[in-house]
């Protein structure tokens, strides 16, 4: 991963944008517009640093952030999920690069573990009394893994019931080895994700709900 200071690509939609650290999957935010997207990736630093923690690497100063690519957003954008892949997630994995891509993604799931296991069963409604409870988020985590990011790396996988843990572990296993044997190869084709966006986009995907969790669980499952 070049560089001591942090890639991010910015994914501009009619209504949102998001910022995307490339090379520490999971962590991407999205506000109204440049800067406010920005400045939320850079607050979501101490939220963040204990993934890298966990994958064993010293997250870089949040204020040392070089932005590398601007992308054009689409629906997807707006509606609220990060789809457009930048120019350098098309160039292929080292070995090392696709080893620390997939220490994260792990730490991304290890933390959204530990949040569920914290949590309350029933979440706290948001301003208009809507919102998923915990385990419809966890079982929506593990549906789109199963039904839509393996499949963008070539993978056929069976949908995880929610307690079925070797199962879920076996999916996870599954996705991080398909990353890893990506290494040095072309960077996916019309159909497939490069390995670098599908850690990216699953990365977000895991820690948004996780973060979601906590954030409605109350202060003692925040802290």
């Amino acid at each position: 991963m070049a560089g001591s200071g942090i890639r991010v690509c910015l994914e501009l939609g009619e209504r949102r944008t998001f910022a995307s650290a490339i090379d520490w999957p999971g962590w991407c935010r999205s506000a109204g517009g440049e800067e406010q997207a920005l400045e939320t990736l850079r607050s979501y630093a101490p939220r963040y640093a204990p993934v890298a923690r966990a994958a064993e690497l010293q997250l870089p100063d949040p204020t040392q952030i070089e932005v590398v690519e601007r992308l054009p957003g689409s629906v997807t954008t707006s509606f609220g999920t990060p789809g457009a892949i930048a120019g350098l997630e098309r160039e292929p994995l080292t070995a090392a690069e696709a080893e620390q891509m997939t220490r994260l993604l792990r730490a991304c799931w290890e933390l959204l573990d530990r949040v569920t296991s914290s949590a309350p069963a029933t979440l706290r409604k948001g301003p208009r009394g809507g919102g998923r409870d915990r385990d419809a988020i966890l079982e929506h985590v593990l549906g789109a893994e199963a039904d839509a990011y393996a499949r963008k790396l070539g993978l056929r996988l069976p949908h995880p019931a929610l307690d079925d843990i070797d199962a879920r572990q076996a999916q996870r296993d599954a996705i991080s080895q398909a990353i890893q044997a990506a290494a040095g190869q072309a960077a996916g084709n019309g159909k497939l994700w490069p390995p670098r966006y599908a850690a990216r986009r699953i990365g977000w995907h895991v820690l948004d709900h996780a973060w979601e969790i906590q954030d409605r669980s109350g202060p003692a499952a925040i802290a």
